[in-house]
């Protein structure tokens, strides 16, 4: 797929504070993207300078295959961390006034926000001013005039933010239908369950760098421990001395019919020799490679990463 944006070499300073440095990322179109990182990081930094809310000190931006021009922002649906509705306005005059901001007419607002209103069940909240929605429905107020004009790239700071998990899969569903749709989703998020179920790529800055990117997948086998969970009947110590040179037994426990076990291939791994040798001394019910989880990636990678800064 091509690129829809790409940002190359982005350096920000807010004194002798170095925010970004160095920061490369190429987004392609169609994608769910994630960028990942701790508090502090510089994620937010990051976002806005992609939004123009402020410039990099160095490096450049790049959108639909040309250097991002103030113009482009109107191809953008920004959904901000912090609330920026208008706490006295009602939500409705609200809705309407920032879509008419993004370009559309009256007319087509009223009926696109007639659309997001009565699916997200939020018809009775028109008339209300914005300080009597939680914070929760406040942000369902914000995410739909982020993506009422149907813009190429919708960039989430934190999406999930603020919503109990019913919400939180309604919002997953929603920008995986978009996607579905042609849009191009880049969000940061410290939530790794909605990378694992909705990133194809991610990035992970930590201290102002990236250090680490590429797509889910890759990643994973980047970091697997060439560990295999197996179900099995059968004598757990007929399991043990049958496993081949270089495998190590890790656990075992029981299942309510059958046992479970961990094995680890200390040596270039081989599934196919380890089941094998197995299959004669045990009824294998399940066999899998286990991977890592994208929590268990980012705290590694993250602690790694701060340990070889000292």
């Amino acid at each position: 797929m091509p690129e829809i944006f790409r940002a190359e070499h982005i350096e920000k300073n807010y004194g002798t504070f170095r925010a970004l440095d160095d920061v490369t990322i190429s987004v392609e179109e169609g994608s769910i993207y994630g960028l990942l990182g701790p508090n502090g990081a510089g994620k937010t930094t990051f976002i806005r300078i992609v939004t123009q809310i402020t410039a990099p000190d160095r490096g450049e931006i790049f959108f639909m295959g040309r250097k991002l021009t103030p113009d482009d922002v109107l191809h953008f649906g920004y959904l901000p961390e912090e609330r920026g509705l208008y706490r006295k306005m009602k939500v409705g005059e609200q809705a309407i006034y920032l879509a008419r901001l993004k370009g559309l007419s009256r007319t087509d607002a009223l009926k696109k926000l007639k659309y997001w209103f009565e699916k997200f069940e939020m018809q009775s909240w028109w008339n209300k001013k914005v300080e009597e929605l939680s914070k929760g429905m406040q942000q369902k107020v914000q995410f739909i005039v982020t993506i009422l004009h149907e813009p190429k790239l919708l960039i989430f700071d934190e999406p999930f933010s603020g919503f109990d998990p019913i919400n939180q899969a309604l919002l997953k569903d929603e920008i995986l239908d978009l996607q579905k749709k042609g849009a191009t989703i880049f969000f940061s998020t410290h939530n790794m369950a909605s990378v694992e179920e909705l990133c194809d790529h991610i990035t992970l800055i930590n201290r102002s760098k990236a250090i680490l990117s590429g797509e889910i997948n890759t990643i994973k086998q980047q970091y697997k421990a060439n560990l295999f969970e197996i179900s099995f009947r059968g004598n757990p110590e007929g399991l043990k001395s049958s496993l081949p040179s270089g495998c190590s037994l890790v656990s075992v426990e029981p299942l309510p019919a059958g046992h479970k076990a961990l094995v680890q291939m200390n040596r270039p791994p081989s599934d196919n020799e380890l089941l094998s040798a197995l299959l004669p001394a045990v009824h294998i019910d399940s066999f899998r490679e286990v991977l890592p989880s994208m929590n268990e990636i980012f705290i590694r990678v993250v602690e790694n990463a701060s340990a070889n800064q000292f």
